[in-house]
C-alpha cells in the first residue's frame, strides 16, 4: 500500500496520514512486524560488524527494534538510546544503556534512560544508528516527525558527500511507504530503510524483498 507522491500532500498532512496507518496496526501485527525487522537485520553485515549501535524505543505505533537491541546486548555490543538535552532543548545525545537501566519520561512522554552525560558517545563514534521515521519511499528517503532532533544531530553529515560511519538505517512498517518524498536540503542520506517487507536503498532505489 502506497500513498500518492508527497508533492500531492503537505508534509503535516502526510505525517498525519502515515501516523494513523501505523497506529491502526493491531498488537499482533506489531509483534509480527518486530519479528520481521529482527529477521531482516540481525544477520546483516551492517549489524554484525557494528560494535556501537544506537536504537530507539518505539512510540506512537513505530516499529519495535527492541528485539534487535536485546540481541546486540547478548552479542556484547555497546548499545545506545537517544536522550533529549535539557539545554539546549533542541539537542539530543546518544547514551549507553544496559540491562537493569533506570528509566524516566522525557517531555514528550517517551521513555529514555536517566540522563548521565558520562555515558554519552559522540555521534561520529557510533557504527550504526537505527532511526525511527514517519514515512519513506523506495529510494530510501525518510520523513521524520518534524521536530528535527535527528536532523540537527546529524547535520554535519549533510555537508559531506560520503562517510564511513555512522551508517544510518531507517526502520518502518511497510504501510508507511509512499511513492516519492520531496527531500529537503538538510535531509541526510541513509544507507537504507528497512521495513517488515524488505530493504530500500537510498542511492540505488532497489528493493530487496523478504524471502
Amino acid at each position: 500500500m502506497t500513498t500518492p507522491p508527497s508533492t500531492d500532500l503537505s508534509r503535516p498532512a502526510l505525517r498525519k496520514l502515515l501516523r494513523q496507518r501505523r497506529r491502526a496496526l493491531t498488537p499482533v501485527q506489531q509483534r509480527q512486524a518486530a519479528r520481521e525487522l529482527y529477521r531482516q537485520l540481525a544477520q546483516h553485515p551492517l549489524f554484525r560488524r557494528a560494535r556501537h549501535i544506537a536504537f530507539y524505543l518505539p512510540s506512537d505505533g513505530e516499529i519495535d527494534p527492541r528485539p534487535l537491541l536485546e540481541e546486540a546486548q547478548r552479542r556484547g555490543k555497546a548499545t545506545y538510546l537517544p536522550v533529549l538535552s535539557r539545554w539546549p532543548r533542541t539537542a539530543m545525545i546518544f547514551q549507553r544503556v544496559g540491562r537493569g537501566e533506570s528509566w524516566v519520561r522525557n517531555r514528550f512522554g517517551i521513555a529514555e534512560p536517566r540522563p548521565d552525560r558520562r555515558l554519552g558517545r559522540p555521534t561520529w563514534a557510533l557504527g550504526l544508528i537505527l532511526m525511527p521515521l514517519v514515512g519513506f519511499d523506495p529510494q530510501g528517503g525518510r520523513l521524520g516527525m518534524g521536530k528535527g532532533f535527528y536532523d540537527r544531530n546529524l547535520a554535519y553529515l549533510a555537508r559531506r558527500r560520503q562517510w564511513r560511519s555512522p551508517q544510518l538505517i531507517g526502520c518502518a512498517h511497510e504501510c508507511q511507504k509512499v511513492e516519492r518524498l520531496a527531500l529537503a536540503a538538510w535531509d541526510v542520506p541513509m544507507a537504507a530503510v528497512v521495513s517488515d517487507g524488505g530493504w530500500y536503498g537510498q542511492r540505488t532505489g532497489e528493493t530487496s524483498r523478504a524471502g
